[in-house]
């Protein structure tokens, strides 16, 4: 969804699902130390209730299995990390993705292309303004080719 007060773009809260997945892929972590590794990917808006709602859900969805960390000082923390089914779902989720970036290079390039044909581009000089340029005078006033 675009925001139209600045132009940012905050990315649906189901598309933070393979990111979180492959986040939990390389490393266990608390949820707090996702939320900051899922702000560092741009998820700028991320609900920390939203968040560990959904961690219950792929937990309840048996895409992720966490465990009470109390190694550290303060209060003991959930660590999440990917199953098994987490994996092949993130397999299969990285091939949508695949194919969505298949379109979507197809989009850019008629983007691309429709502009081109539309708005000249602004690197392309006026044929006045060659022969102006060509045509500078030097200092005695006599014109240089």
């Amino acid at each position: 969804m675009v925001n139209q007060d600045n132009q940012t773009v905050n990315p649906s809260k189901n598309f933070v699902l393979p990111f979180i997945l492959l986040l939990l892929s390389k490393v266990s972590l608390h949820g707090y130390e996702l939320s900051q590794k899922l702000e560092s990917f741009g998820f700028k808006s991320l609900d920390q209730g939203n968040l560990y709602r959904l961690l219950r859900q792929l937990e309840k969805d048996e895409l992720l299995s966490s465990e009470w960390d109390t190694t550290g000082s303060g209060p003991a923390k959930r660590r999440y990390s990917i199953t098994k089914a987490g994996v092949t779902y993130l397999k299969g989720y990285a091939n949508q993705l695949e194919t969505y970036q298949s379109l979507l290079d197809q989009f850019f390039k008629m983007y691309t292309s429709f502009f081109e044909l539309y708005i000249p581009s602004f690197q392309k000089k006026d044929p006045i303004e060659k022969v102006n340029n060509s045509r500078r005078r030097k200092d005695d006033g006599t014109e240089e080719n």
